[in-house]
């Protein structure tokens, strides 16, 4: 009979595995609603190419896993009970604005959902400020970075093809955007899926003890969350692809092509600084980004405040949400 201690380290690596497919198919948009919306590819060959590279690109690094599975709080704070509180707070979070077709942030909502927790357990001085600032920092300048990127980009292509064809134009980037899709999938997996990968982590070094260089995510944990993200990508979220694909800004291949690019360079240099950020906002930006450098009017601000009010309630309703929870399952082991 296995004891108890274990049992419920298995039910936070089952938790952690259904949030990372739940991120995957919440934040499939991220990946593919531009290359849908341009008709470059079909739903179903750009969900295929989207699960298959994010797991080619949760494969390649544990910077950002090292981020959330130590960075936030110290590995002798965390328990068990935290782990299932923040990875519950996310959950609830993700389904919630799935539902209501809102692209929210998965990666935040699991981060802010951590510090909730982490509060609750341990009061604020347990929080290391310093992991809670790069992300803050990923909140606000990888939005930013993809909007300018994106404008920018689209900008010099403009002018590049000013005396081209529009036909032509079209064939071209309807094929540069195959590319540019393939680049978001890659770097979307290479962040999104990390973070999981740093929670269960967290439970492992919580459950044997681990400290200082035995804090290290182990292969299995990087495969597992690999393949469930990729899975959950498969299924797919098309509540989320059709705002983000088709009401903020009506897009052309090589609109596609640069919101893309631009989105993913910014994803794929966070990934390799450990910053966890939120990829659903980068694209989203450079989406708004594309429509601005043909018109300001081309991209529907009203939605796009949406999105943005959104963002703003992620972090104190998910560090609220995980607070709460944590303090609900307290309580009731404190009474049984």
């Amino acid at each position: 009979m296995p004891e108890p201690a274990f049992v419920i380290l298995c039910l936070i690596v089952f938790l952690g595995l259904a949030f990372d497919f739940i991120n995957g198919f919440h934040d499939t948009a991220n990946a593919i609603a531009t290359s849908v919306a341009t008709r470059v590819l079909s739903p179903g060959a750009a969900v295929l190419m989207s699960a298959v590279l994010n797991v080619v690109g949760a494969l390649t690094g544990t910077a950002v896993a090292t981020t959330v599975g130590r960075g936030l709080l110290p590995p002798v704070d965390v328990t068990q009970q935290l782990v299932i509180a923040a990875l519950l707070s996310a959950i609830v979070w993700d389904l919630v604005t799935w539902w209501y077709g809102i692209p929210s942030s998965s990666s935040h909502a699991l981060v802010f959902s951590i510090v909730g927790a982490g509060v609750a357990l341990a009061g604020w001085e347990a929080v290391q400020i310093g992991g809670v600032v790069k992300t803050l920092q990923g909140v606000v300048f990888s939005p930013l970075l993809g909007f300018t990127g994106a404008f920018f980009i689209l900008f010099g292509l403009l002018w590049l093809f000013a005396r081209s064809r529009p036909r032509l134009v079209s064939s071209i980037f309807g094929r540069l955007q195959i590319f540019s899709a393939a680049y978001m999938a890659f770097s979307h997996g290479g962040n999104d899926a990390q973070k999981t990968m740093g929670v269960i982590t967290m439970a492992l070094a919580s459950y044997y003890g681990w400290s200082g260089d035995q804090w290290a995510v182990p292969t299995w944990v990087i495969l597992a969350a690999a393949g469930a993200m990729g899975l959950g990508t498969a299924v797919g979220g098309w509540r989320i692809v059709h705002t983000m694909g088709f009401k903020v800004v009506a897009l052309r291949p090589i609109d596609g092509f640069a919101a893309e690019t631009a989105a993913a360079t910014v994803i794929e240099v966070a990934s390799r600084l450990g910053i966890p950020v939120s990829t659903t906002h980068v694209i989203s930006s450079a989406i708004m980004g594309v429509g601005s450098a043909k018109r300001l009017s081309a991209v529907r601000w009203g939605l796009a405040g949406r999105i943005l009010t959104a963002w703003v309630v992620t972090i104190p309703a998910c560090f609220l949400l995980g607070w709460l929870i944590y303090t609900l399952l307290h309580l009731a082991t404190g009474l049984a």
